[in-house]
């Protein structure tokens, strides 16, 4: 989750006003004054942030002076302060049409219009106002935001670079360019204007979070722990930032269940334990058979893994049983946000609804089941399930694994990632209490037109190409290191990986470098559009999964395409979902005991290219006819998982619910 600086700059205009001295104002228990003396003793409070007194003051001075332009200017930036949107459009309008020469007036327009949520209107006012002054470094500022609020990023980029070439010193400018061009993949220059923006605000604690999610990126994971800790440090009471961290750790080989575990309890009893004094009784039904009405709250019911994964699930629900609701963050929505909607009975959005609202509406539904689809991923409302607004609170989809939420009873899980008994799994690291559901814990559907299937290219290629199309951040020194010696095993083999360019690619070629591996055998691609993204699977012979954080859509996606994956199981859910995955298609010998076994399964099939030609041509119907795909089963796997949690609140078995 990047955070960008959302305050939008009023400006005042500090001129004298038009009047001649001789029209006079009386003021409350005061001698009459000029005109431009009202004016200025009204953009004292005003600065003093006195609103309500600044506000009656431009009122006496426009009773004495109607056409007064920079007094209507100003009472429409107290009303856009106050929240008043619409009167403060009424009047700078007015102000602007009476001196349409004001840069000023023309952003703080822009301000209200952006708040109005008229984006296009708002890019234009505060365009007018850098034609006017060039060197107006909030305005461009502000420009760059309604800009990226239309995802018009590039131009959000030139206009931040105009915010702070027109004021170097401008933190939240700098802040705002770097979580605009990590958005954009270009990581380097985010990290620099991030560095920036702390240079000149050491104690910025959304450019510290934001710097965290691109080093992240970047796989520079210590540094993006230090750096979310800080942030921390400085505000504390940022969920939302605390979430940045909890989830980095599941990336990063050196953090077990015990750490992990400790960072949940540490962000339940910050955020956790004070949402308790708004928790109430519930008064659903208890009826353990009835109709329950699920709800799901998500940011992503879009284009993304988790809009993909609820789809087949959505549109198999048995809607006589279950009734769905959807509390929908998304900002944008796609064509995946069209399909998903019609599938719900309800659908909410939560855009600018606040954790109280949000929570009250949820109750006022009637929820029985509230579903979170995020866990601490971006943008997560996991303070809304800590008002407890539905008697029976699930996790499930964001990633594998809990929340450390202890309002929330259970997690949707499998047993090949969550063996019973085991004690880093279970209940031993997570607050909530696991539900295997049968088979595997998600169906996949690729969704869409995807590229067929291509011939093993080891066999034109005449050697034999692994690769990882995995997110960088899942990349780390110990995994580059059994690559390593995967290549090194494999005589003339080559790797093809996802890797963010610029420095990480420089710092990751010099890794294998300086352990033998020759340039040419190492070859890196970026981020794609998702045909793209899949035809890259026609160069790849053999898959190479990550860890400890394992993929998920990518393994998938690998699968579908024809090409096996090798993972490495670890003790936590994050480590196993190859192991799940793997075992689901029936490739559970895929998956290695330890480093070693995963170099000897490597070297063994890349020997084998008749075997690795059949699992090109089979593994997609080998996917259609498992369980990964078989979404009317899955569907009754999870609707039984709810009607038995549900059974359990009907009979007064508590666990961590109402």
């Amino acid at each position: 989750m990047r955070f960008w600086e959302r305050k939008s700059r009023g400006n005042f205009i500090a001129r004298k006003g038009q009047a001649p001295p001789c029209h006079l104002v009386t003021l409350s228990s005061s001698l009459p004054v000029t005109i431009p003396q009202a004016f200025e003793l009204a953009l004292q409070r005003h600065r003093e942030g006195r609103l309500a007194d600044a506000e009656a003051l431009y009122r006496q001075i426009l009773a004495a002076q109607p056409n007064h332009a920079d007094a209507l200017h100003h009472l429409g930036l107290v009303a856009h302060q106050l929240g008043r949107n619409e009167f403060a459009l009424a009047w700078i309008s007015q102000a602007i049409v009476l001196q349409p020469d004001k840069p000023a007036a023309h952003s703080n327009l822009g301000n209200a219009l952006a708040a109005l949520g008229r984006l296009d209107e708002a890019i234009a006012a505060f365009r007018r106002a850098t034609e006017l002054k060039r060197d107006y470094a909030e305005a461009h500022f502000n420009l760059g935001n309604a800009l990226r609020g239309r995802d018009r990023l590039d131009e959000a980029v030139a206009a931040y670079r105009g915010a702070v070439e027109a004021k170097p010193d401008y933190a939240e400018a700098h802040n705002n360019l770097g979580a605009t061009l990590a958005r954009q993949g270009h990581l380097d220059e985010a990290v620099a204007a991030l560095r920036r923006a702390l240079e000149l605000h050491p104690n910025y604690a959304e450019a510290s979070s934001n710097l965290g999610d691109t080093l992240k990126d970047r796989g520079e994971l210590d540094e993006a722990i230090a750096a979310f800790r800080h942030a921390l440090r400085i505000r504390p009471d940022q969920p939302r930032m605390h979430s940045n961290l909890v989830f980095t750790l599941h990336f990063h080989p050196g953090h077990d269940a015990r750490s992990i575990s400790e960072e949940h309890e540490r962000w339940n009893r910050q955020f956790g334990d004070p949402a308790k004094q708004f928790l109430q009784p519930h008064a659903n039904d208890r009826s353990p058979e009835r109709r329950l009405r699920i709800g799901y709250v998500s940011p992503d019911f879009r284009d993304h893994p988790v809009g993909r994964y609820v789809l087949p699930l959505f549109e198999r629900h048995d809607r006589k049983k279950f009734e769905i609701l959807c509390y929908s963050g998304v900002l944008k929505p796609d064509w995946m946000t069209e399909r998903l909607r019609p599938l719900a009975g309800n659908w909410r959005s939560t855009v600018g609804v606040s954790d109280a609202r949000l929570a009250e509406k949820i109750r006022e539904d009637g929820v029985d089941i509230l579903v979170d689809l995020s866990l601490h991923t971006g943008r997560n409302r996991l303070p809304v399930f800590a008002r407890q607004p539905a008697p029976v609170q699930v996790t499930w989809l964001g990633y594998p694994g809990g929340t450390g939420l202890d309002r929330i009873g259970y997690r949707l899980t499998d047993a090949a990632m969550d063996p019973p008994g085991t004690r880093t799994c279970g209940t031993e690291w997570s607050a909530e209490e696991p539900v295997r559901l049968p088979g595997c814990w998600c169906c996949y559907d690729p969704i869409g037109d995807t590229p067929d299937v291509n011939v093993l290219p080891a066999l034109s290629a005449e050697r034999v190409t692994f690769g990882s199309l995995n997110s960088f951040a899942k990349v780390n020194e110990g995994v580059l290191a059994l690559w390593t010696r995967v290549l090194e095993a494999v005589k003339g083999s080559r790797l093809l990986m996802l890797c963010p360019p610029g420095q990480t690619r420089e710092r990751v070629q010099a890794f294998f470098e300086t352990r033998g591996i020759a340039p040419e055998r190492v070859e890196f691609v970026g981020m794609a559009p998702r045909w793209e993204y899949l035809k890259t699977y026609h160069r790849i012979d053999i898959a190479l999964d990550p860890f400890p954080c394992n993929g998920m859509t990518t393994t998938c996606d690998a699968l579908w395409m024809g090409v096996p994956i090798l993972t490495l199981p670890g003790a936590m859910p994050h480590s196993r979902a190859g192991l799940s995955l793997l075992s689901t298609v029936g490739l559970g010998e895929l998956a290695a005991l330890s480093e070693d076994d995963y170099v000897r399964i490597a070297v063994e099939l890349a020997g084998n290219l008749p075997r690795l030609a059949d699992l090109r041509s089979t593994l997609r119907a080998r996917m259609q006819t498992s369980p990964l795909m078989d979404a009317p089963g899955f569907a009754r796997n999870i609707e039984a998982a709810y009607r038995s949690v549900w059974r359990s609140w009907c009979a007064g078995e508590t666990r961590r619910q109402g």
